[in-house]
């Protein structure tokens, strides 16, 4: 189809492009034409939804479009699209922050906040809730052994690589609802915006509902994703893990509905070339999108976390009774090294190297008693794995001298994860900017200092990330938010990017 046909065509016509598109002999034949009438819907769309006057609408149209917007009372493109029944390629925001909104309803602290722990009643109540709407969607729905979620739309050629896409909906206690939720019911939405224009897919799209990305409950952040990625070590170690609670990870994801034999964990590994291409939307997390006045975040590469944990043990005693050159202070021997730490980073020379000490707990626990034994958790990150792998080197060192000079024993310096880096694939990040350019949306090349359920993904699938801004940069707290209009961006940055990756 020229572009000088696609200007002349009529409401009928319009109705048959999406009819031979329906059909899966004729989808690789048609659909470049349609993805590039689906651009300029988009296009279109952006613009009305940012109040971009009719003439700003008509050129991003020809630029993109190569041939000129009809002023003389011939039909547009998008005028014919529209009359000719099929909808425009408009975000439901309504729509998404009800669901956002019914979403969070599910939780085990009162609103504004979202307490959702893996395995919960109100974890599973969200799970029902994502599986209804993928079911809605017309998606095929299917669940692994530790329920992680897919809903794909099977593509005319299904046989191909799929396109995924997806986030989490637990949520860390008293915590936001956005995050990793925007990414699923964003999702969701995206799908549905694309069903809603017409388009047929080459390449199945999926959208994954990741289990466990928090750690809260057995102290492992990106749990579904990381076995998706096929770590052995985690399917090893799952086998034997309990909660605080002293609850088995097995009998925790039985009472959820998921009886896990020990074989299981490893069905959950998918193969390398399982998707094409992983994009996840998330809110940043961060204030630099906000505070630039900066709409969407293209995300080159993923800072890894080294988590650690670490233990020193005194003599303990009577806070009045025992002089201050006899003690062996296993508090202080653990404040001590929480400063090191913030030193350590400091003198990386980086902005993009951070630490921080999350749990600090001390024993006893009174005020009268000099502490006989502390327990620090330490969460390092960079985007450069040697320079974060030398701060814990020295922080290491650093609990050897402290342990020494302040006569108390270092009992535990364990590292429990030590990720590498993860960069976004070029061709997802050129997908994304291409698509970024088509919509007039500006965008910024930024890291992520938080990791997510992409890090592991990159281990099998070119990933690649969106970001939109968040409220202050707030998340994990109740006060964390996200624009109708920035979620409307990123959805529809989200399916643009999409249909161009189903359709290679």
């Amino acid at each position: 189809m020229s572009s000088s046909s696609l200007h002349r065509t009529t409401p009928l016509q319009c109705r048959r492009v999406i009819s031979h598109l329906s059909s899966p002999h004729r989808a690789a034949e048609m659909l470049p034409s349609f993805l590039s009438l689906l651009t300029i819907l988009v296009v279109g769309a952006a613009a009305a939804a940012q109040g971009h006057d009719d003439a700003a609408a008509r050129r991003t149209m020809e630029e993109f479009a190569g041939f000129p917007a009809s002023d003389d009372g011939g039909a547009s493109p998008l005028r014919v699209y529209s009359e000719g029944g099929a909808s425009p390629l408009r975000v439901d925001s309504d729509g998404l922050q009800r669901q956002i909104d019914e979403l969070a309803s599910f939780s085990d602290s009162p609103a504004p906040s979202v307490t959702r722990v893996l395995y919960s009643d109100r974890d599973v109540q969200a799970r029902r809730y994502i599986k209804g709407i993928m079911k809605q969607l017309g998606l095929v729905v299917r669940e692994d052994a530790v329920g992680n979620i897919f809903g794909r739309w099977v593509g005319s050629e299904a046989d191909l690589g799929a396109v995924a896409t997806g986030s989490h909906v637990d949520a860390i206690p008293f915590s936001g609802k956005y995050d990793g939720v925007v990414g699923v019911l964003g999702a969701l939405e995206a799908i549905s915006v694309l069903q809603r224009s017409g388009f047929q897919p080459k390449r199945s799209l999926e959208v994954i509902m990741f289990t466990s990305e928090e750690p809260t409950r057995f102290g492992i952040s990106c749990l579904g994703s990381r076995l998706m990625a096929g770590s052995k070590e985690l399917a090893q170690s799952l086998k034997g893990t309990f909660d605080n609670q002293n609850i088995s990870f097995v009998d925790a994801a039985d009472s959820a509905g998921y009886k896990i034999h020990p074989e299981d964990l490893h069905n959950v590994f998918l193969n390398q070339d399982t998707y094409f291409a992983f994009i996840e939307l998330h809110i940043e997390q961060g204030p630099i999108l906000e505070k630039e006045g900066v709409p969407i975040g293209i995300v080159t590469a993923i800072a890894a976390p080294a988590s650690i944990k670490v233990e020193f043990e005194g003599n303990g005693g009577h806070a009045g009774a025992v002089l201050m050159p006899a003690r062996n202070d296993a508090g202080l021997a653990a404040a001590e090294l929480a400063l090191a730490v913030e030193k350590h980073v400091l003198e990386s020379g980086s902005i993009d190297t951070v630490g921080t000490v999350g749990i600090l707990q001390l024993h006893p626990g009174a005020i009268n008693s000099i502490t006989s034994k502390s327990h620090l958790e330490i969460d390092i990150r960079d985007i450069d794995e040697k320079r974060r792998n030398d701060v814990i080197e020295k922080a290491h060192q650093s609990a050897i001298d402290i342990s020494k000079i302040r006569g108390v024993e270092l009992s535990e310096f364990k590292i429990i994860n030590q990720d590498p880096p993860a960069l976004s694939d070029k061709s997802v990040i050129n997908a994304m900017e291409i698509a970024a350019k088509q919509l007039g949306l500006e965008y910024k090349l930024m890291i992520s200092r938080a990791y997510h359920d992409s890090l592991f993904m990159a281990r099998i699938s070119p990933m690649g990330m969106i970001f939109i801004p968040c409220y202050k940069g707030y998340s994990h707290k109740p006060e964390e938010y996200a624009s109708p209009e920035d979620m409307a961006n990123g959805v529809q940055m989200l399916a643009l990017t999409m249909a161009k990756l189903s359709s290679e």
